[in-house]
């Protein structure tokens, strides 16, 4: 098959249909109908002369056919997407485009990057929100940081901040009054998306009468907030009440256990190849 004659859209729309097992899914990430991506499989499906998909009642399933060209097909556009970065690199080397999730940036990485552009006055960065997954196929992002266990896409490749742990914390007034679990009973909890206070009580054998429902804010950073003005005591990655304890802003109670999940530098493997992308992640985790 020639190269000019090669269905590049139509392996777009394959590509997506594959990862999601679900054409309405792919139309979505595709910003087009569900039956403008079926038109497009059966179109490749006859240039290629395979089937590609076997069309369950609910879902569907890659053939053998699909399942062994996708790999290949995967690392093509990463070489696609490598041959645009590296013919944009030199309008581009002074600019970085980072996403992360907005408790990380307020607490931890804007004060990082202050200090590592503080003598690169070219340097831009652009920062991208991203609380949720961060997919690079649908943002010009050069590096991400996530919280979690270590992405396990075959297409991105990562490095950890560093080893994490989880800090109960609270305003100093508050703090000097807390010995013991026990002594929780008389203070607000401030829940957050991983804060897990009641497996914390459980494992501590005790109680407290809003371990599954207290003040409920929507990051780990709005956490750190709430317990500094007073409202209650939260449980925070140390990583983010790292600088608010340090200031004195608030009070670590007990000391900080480690957990297994982390923060996490994450791209895909082209990125990794970019002198910008390797100086700023070994900025970031030394």
């Amino acid at each position: 098959m020639k190269r000019t004659h090669l269905p590049l859209n139509a392996l777009r729309v394959f590509d997506a249909a594959a990862r999601h097992l679900s054409f309405t899914k792919a139309a979505d990430e595709l910003a087009v109908t569900p039956a403008a991506v079926g038109q497009q499989i059966r179109a490749l499906e006859d240039v290629l002369g395979v089937v590609l998909f076997k069309r369950m009642t609910r879902n569907l399933e890659l053939t053998a056919e699909a399942e062994r060209g996708l790999p290949a097909l995967r690392a093509g556009f990463l070489q696609f997407e490598e041959a645009v970065r590296l013919m944009q690199e030199g309008q581009g080397s002074n600019t970085l485009t980072v996403a992360a999730p907005r408790d990380l940036t307020a607490k931890w990485l804007a004060t990082r990057l202050a200090a590592y552009s503080a003598d690169k006055p070219d340097l831009r960065f652009v920062l991208v929100p991203a609380d949720g997954a961060v997919d690079f196929t649908q943002a010009n992002l050069d590096l991400a940081l996530i919280y979690g266990a270590m992405p396990a896409e075959e297409e991105l490749s990562g490095t950890r901040l560093a080893a994490e742990s989880m800090a109960v914390i609270a305003a100093p007034a508050l703090a000097e009054r807390l010995r013991g679990a026990d002594d929780f009973a008389a203070a607000a909890l401030v829940h957050h998306p991983g804060s897990d206070w009641a497996d914390w009580f459980a494992a501590r054998q005790a109680s407290h009468p809003q371990a599954a429902a207290g003040l409920s804010v929507g990051d780990a950073g709005l956490a750190i907030d709430a317990a500094a003005a007073g409202y209650g005591i939260a449980r925070v990655p140390m990583t983010l009440a790292s600088a608010d304890i340090a200031s004195g802003r608030v009070t670590r109670v007990f000391e900080a256990e480690p957990v297994d999940d982390a923060y996490w530098l994450v791209a895909p493997p082209p990125q990794w190849r970019q002198k910008k992308v390797r100086a700023l992640v070994e900025f970031l985790t030394a």
